[in-house]
């Protein structure tokens, strides 16, 4: 086999290279074998090279005989041709090929003249004579190849470039010192700052202007996706007689419009894990003008809530999108049903009595009522139905093996328990291998978009489609979004709610989307996050300050700035030069006053955090103490330390100042938030839940997550102030308290009582990083 490879042209490292890969040097060799039964033993290198690309490039191996006898007969002489031949036969995957077709589209005896290719040069060459003259050997002359290529599809690439060379030659003479020197490079414009973030932002799942930047961000794989009815493009898709016409019915019903759907299991609240999957499914096709269904997967009656569904519709409309119709996979539960009798009548299913024990894992027992006569599978069926069989007692089984080896899934099981939308009309439920890709199939999604660990229900998807002969759509997998310092699966978050270690769901120590919501987080955030860490074969794991960045980003641009102090100490302004309350303009956002200002009130009272006050101020210390005055932000005011006031135990209870106008007061070192007439208010502290990256890793958690949680993850200060220009503020109402971080209105908030969340700091802290 080495001989037979070096034989062709091949150098003996790539012919070894070649040996290693099993699939790809039996077609070579069957490529070489009956070359040489045409050609003779000696092949020359470029028919070689033809052979080597043909057996590398093919999808569909059944069709190198064909190909070859072209190269054999000298019909395909050029790997522009050789690359049209590969494409007809992948865009027509069905035999008989039209061989006429194949040819026309292949260039197949197409002969070019040196005197056509003469008069597509000089054509070109006249074009763009001017700017030949002016720039000489600068001007690029690529463009003169391809536009004469243009003009000549088949004519060989060499022929034309020396034709290019002989007559630029002739036209500008041989090249002189000048010609030679490098062509100065043109500076490219650069991005300013703003420019550049702008691009990265996606606006509250919006596509508009950003369409392209999201793209580039999010799609990842998908710019390798097939277009909509050329479902057969793809590498494993399994063409039947029946595909193209299937097809073409597909694209009758779609009008070729991208179709993606979002399939959460109504059992549980969707964490950030889904936001990725939400930004996917309904990004991609957003970005490609199609649409997007939310389609509840409710085959689990006992597990599903009515809860659970408007909680995730509400998440999917928080992030932004709009689904293009809701469905559920039990509106289709009639016509699942009917497939399965039709699935039991083809052969391709039977009525099974072995336990869920047995048939667990990879390598079950195989089942010993494989073979049982169809006409007992639809009686059997049909019993099932009417609710004669126990729970465990009968399943209906696919007869198939899965890329992953588990032989058989099961299509049917029986459950007695009512359904949420259809009552007790079923006691027998499809399982997620039978329904899913049969869903898609019902509404024409034509990219199955899902996780990486369905790829071995790939094969299954495929099967199942083309058993019933329906309309298969394609399956592609990306991998999962985790974040480290969490836990996401519906089971532990329960045991965390059980154990009181967190108060529900939207625990804003959570990484669910609800108590993310709650947090503070803005959805814009969340789909940045998710643009920037893209869509890979890969899985992602995060870090939650990855998270964090993007909410400060765009919380900086959203949240109205107000003033609020945790830990209040009272402040008499002695000398205060008004008789009542002056009002101080504070801007929402002081980088640009022209989005409004709000009216605080100032008076002799005022408060300042305790930290911001320090009776000795060593080195490097600039707030408040005595001989060390500081202003009051956006007042106009200096104050003074002119006196101490401390209760029986010797603590600071109360500071005397007296205040100067900024303009004729020596420059303070520091200038410090402060609140007057203020409003008593509730704020909490988040901190990680737990303390390891991976608290569910028994190396790194031996005890188990439950005994990893963090001490310190809620601090809730109980009568901290706010400034009185958040008074009229709803739930998740968003502010920058000044100094302090980001705060969000928690729905706990009642009259007389506000409570904040504290999203996140206002600057990342470095040792979380």
């Amino acid at each position: 086999a080495l001989g037979l490879f070096t034989g062709i042209g091949l150098s003996e490292a790539k012919a070894r290279e070649t040996l290693r890969n099993g699939a790809l040097s039996a077609l070579l060799r069957q490529a070489v074998l009956q070359a040489r039964s045409a050609l003779g033993p000696a092949l020359d290198k470029a028919t070689g090279t033809l052979l080597y690309n043909t057996a590398a490039r093919l999808k569909d191996p059944k069709h190198l005989g064909f190909l070859v006898g072209y190269i054999a007969r000298r019909e395909i002489l050029t790997d522009l041709q050789l690359s049209a031949a590969l494409e007809y036969v992948r865009s027509h995957p069905l035999e008989p090929l039209d061989v006429a077709d194949f040819e026309r589209a292949c260039g197949v005896g197409i002969c070019i003249t040196p005197e056509q290719i003469e008069e597509a040069v000089e054509a070109v060459i006249s074009k763009h004579r001017a700017e030949l003259l002016a720039e000489r050997y600068h001007f690029n002359m690529g463009l003169l190849m391809g536009e004469a290529r243009s003009q000549l599809r088949w004519a060989d690439g060499k022929t034309i470039k020396n034709e290019v060379d002989l007559q630029v030659l002739h036209l500008l003479g041989p090249k002189t010192e000048a010609d030679l020197e490098k062509k100065p490079k043109v500076a490219k414009a650069r991005l300013a700052p703003a420019e550049k973030q702008k691009v990265a932002v996606v606006e509250n799942g919006d596509m508009g202007t950003e369409t392209r930047s999201l793209l580039e961000q999010l799609r990842g794989e998908a710019l390798k996706f097939h277009k909509p009815g050329e479902n057969y493009k793809t590498e494993g898709y399994v063409v039947t007689p029946n595909t193209m016409a299937l097809l073409k019915q597909h694209l009758a019903i779609t009008g070729g419009q991208v179709r993606t759907r979002f399939p959460p299991e109504p059992n549980g609240i969707l964490h950030i894990g889904h936001a990725k999957a939400i930004n996917f499914n309904f990004g991609y096709a957003k970005a490609n003008g199609g649409v997007c269904f939310l389609r509840y997967d409710d085959t689990n009656p006992e597990k599903e809530e009515e809860k659970y569904f408007t909680a995730i519709r509400e998440m999917v409309e928080w992030l932004g999108y709009q689904p293009y119709a809701v469905t559920h996979a039990s509106d289709y539960f009639d016509q699942l049903y009917t497939w399965a009798l039709e699935l039991i009548r083809r052969g391709q299913a039977y009525v099974c009595h072995q336990k869920v024990e047995e048939i667990k894992g990879h390598n079950p027992p195989p089942s010993p009522w494989r073979d049982r006569p169809v006409e007992e599978s639809l009686l059997l069926f049909e019993d099932m139905r009417k609710g004669k069989f126990g729970e465990g007692e009968a399943t209906l089984r696919m007869k198939l093996v899965m890329e992953d080896g588990k032989m058989d899934p099961v299509a049917y099981r029986v459950k007695f328990t009512p359904h949420h939308r259809t009552g007790d009309k079923w006691c027998i439920y499809p399982t997620y291998d039978y329904t899913h890709c049969l869903c898609d199939s019902i509404e024409h999604i034509t990219h199955s978009l899902c996780t990486k660990e369905f790829q071995a229900r790939r094969s299954s998807y495929f099967w199942l489609c083309n058993a019933l002969d329906v309309y298969c759509p394609v399956q592609w997998e990306y991998g999962r979004l985790n974040l480290l310092y969490t836990v996401v699966s519906k089971r532990k978050i329960i045991r965390l709610v059980e154990t009181g270690a967190v108060r529900d769901w939207d625990d804003p120590r959570l990484f669910t989307l609800t108590a993310l919501r709650r947090r503070g987080f803005p959805p814009e955030a969340i789909n940045n996050f998710c643009a920037r860490v893209g869509v890979t074969v890969a899985q992602a794991t995060m870090e939650p300050h990855l998270l964090e960045a993007c909410a400060r980003e765009v919380l900086n641009e959203q949240a109205p700035r107000a003033m609020a102090v945790l830990e209040p100490l009272k402040v008499t302004i002695t000398n205060f030069p008004a008789p009542k309350a002056l009002e101080v303009l504070v801007p929402n956002f002081p980088a640009n006053e022209s989005r409004g200002f709000h009216k605080v009130p100032f008076h002799q009272t005022v408060y300042i955090e305790e930290t911001d006050f320090r009776e000795e101020a060593d080195k490097g210390y600039k707030r408040l103490a005595p001989g060390q005055p500081v202003g009051l932000r956006h007042t106009g005011y200096v104050i003074t330390v002119q006196n101490v006031i401390k209760d029986v135990s010797g603590r600071v209870i109360e500071l005397e100042v007296t205040c100067t106008k900024s303009d004729v007061a020596e420059k303070p070192k520091a200038f410090i938030h402060w609140v007057s007439v203020p409003l008593a208010c509730e704020v909490r502290l988040y901190e990680r839940l737990f303390l390891h990256k991976n608290p569910e890793d028994p190396s790194e958690v031996p005890g188990g997550f439950l005994s990893d949680l963090n001490p310190d993850s809620l601090r809730v200060v109980h009568n901290a102030l706010v400034d009185s220009s958040v008074h009229s503020a709803r739930p998740f109402d968003k502010f920058q308290f000044e100094r302090l971080g980001y705060f969000s209105v928690d729905p706990d908030s009642e009259e007389g009582k506000m409570v904040f969340n504290r999203t996140v700091t206002l600057k990342e802290d470095p040792g979380k990083a």
